[in-house]
């Protein structure tokens, strides 16, 4: 018998899409300040913009899932794509936070449409048992990888274009990435009995599942903190770290403003979580995924204790985003993972979309929170401590889960 490859087309043009994806969507939080100054706005208008695109990211997510269960994987990423770049094209010329916070719902939704739901839903069914896990891994940290160069990448087009340009420069990477799009093309790996039954019947035995409701309501952290340290942390870094030394291995490197140090810090978050998803992936085909998903939201918990606890440095800032960028996204494959699992592969992209929502209510309040507070109070203290809350709230809500197949034998 033959091993099953790894390496399928359909992993490697489905991370190639997410990379893409994030790329772009990891660097709105460099957009932060930038827009704030040229329309002298409160730091809660533009940070608002960003919660709606996460919540509607959040509410995309299993409509897109659906789409693809429907009418093909293609077709929800062929739309992604065009409404992601139509949501670019527009904000370029929004002069009003009304008008970026209205259009963050377009690319919020294209976001939706090529992002997780879609692709790694798209990606489970073509890979095979023993590999699932994994390949599921590899295709976070494809996500991650684009956040490596997305964030540095729109400091760097900002020192030369205006915000503008950046956006519309943006919009034509993402339809760029259709250019892989052949490679989409999974076999259906569904049981007959998955395949007989319909989306109601599952969804209402996932509803009626108590482990559904608790992996629904532990996946809301994940959002809190990502969509915060995302959208706020370059801006905190810049106005509350101290200098960098001059003649330090980072001014050396070229990062010699806390600007820079902040759009560095994102891209050093997503490249320690290449390594922490991959991981993460592997270790949830040999041990308990609940039992991991646990530990890394406890983890979570004790590096943003200790950072917020620490005087922040240059040195502090590249620490912490080491650490939690091992664990940043490493709550995916294993959640996704779960609900593969759990309850089979043939809904899988509607019912991880469903999950998926609390993610992204938890990263509309994060992102939303940080602006909010911080022009309240002058700095992100509260926001923060609220995270490192529910972060612990999430390591006890995932104990109870059963991983025990519901209703079907495995495909």
């Amino acid at each position: 018998m033959t091993q099953a490859r790894l390496f399928t087309p359909v992993l490697i043009g489905g991370a190639v899409i997410l990379m893409l994806s994030f790329a772009v969507r990891a660097s709105f939080g460099v957009f932060q300040i930038p827009i704030a100054s040229e329309f002298n706005w409160p730091r809660a208008e533009f940070s608002l913009a960003i919660a709606v695109q996460n919540l509607a990211w959040g509410i995309g997510q299993p409509i897109f899932g659906a789409i693809a269960e429907r009418w093909g994987d293609r077709l929800a990423i062929i739309l992604g794509a065009l409404v992601y770049a139509l949501g670019l094209v527009l904000s370029a010329f929004a002069i009003h936070p009304e008008q970026h916070q209205l259009l963050e719902i377009l690319v919020g939704f294209g976001i939706a449409g090529t992002g997780f739901g879609v692709i790694l839903a798209v990606v489970g069914r073509a890979t095979s048992d023993e590999n699932r896990s994994l390949a599921l891994g590899i295709a976070t940290a494809a996500g991650s990888a684009g956040q490596v160069f997305g964030a540095p990448m729109a400091e760097l087009l900002l020192s030369h274009f205006p915000w503008q340009t950046v956006f519309l420069i943006f919009a034509a990477v993402i339809l760029a990435s259709l250019i892989f799009l052949p490679l989409i093309r999974a076999p259906e790996r569904a049981s007959r009995a998955e395949l007989a039954e319909s989306m109601g019947t599952v969804l209402m035995r996932a509803f009626r599942d108590p482990s559904y409701t608790l992996i629904f309501l532990g996946f809301f952290s994940c959002g809190y903190q990502l969509g915060f340290i995302t959208a706020h942390f370059p801006a905190m870094v810049t106005e509350m770290c101290g200098a960098v030394p001059p003649g330090s291995l980072l001014a050396g490197i070229g990062i010699e403003t806390t600007s820079a140090l902040g759009a560095a810090a994102i891209s050093v978050i997503g490249l320690a979580n290449i390594v922490g998803t991959i991981y993460a992936g592997w270790a949830g085909k040999r041990w308990s995924k609940k039992y991991l998903l646990a530990g890394i939201y406890l983890l979570r918990t004790f590096v943003a204790a200790a950072f917020i606890l620490t005087p922040m440095t240059p040195a502090t800032v590249l620490i912490f985003s080491l650490a939690m960028g091992a664990l940043w996204l490493a709550t995916v494959p294993l959640t996704s993972g779960l609900v593969a699992h759990i309850y089979g592969l043939r809904y899988m992209g509607t019912l991880y979309g469903i999950v998926f929502f609390s993610h992204q209510v938890g990263a509309f309040l994060g992102v939303w929170l940080g602006g909010k507070l911080y022009d309240a109070y002058g700095d992100y203290t509260i926001v923060w401590w609220v995270g490192v809350g529910v972060g612990a709230f999430s390591a006890i809500v995932h104990l109870p889960v059963r991983e025990n197949r519901t209703g079907l034998q495995p495909a």
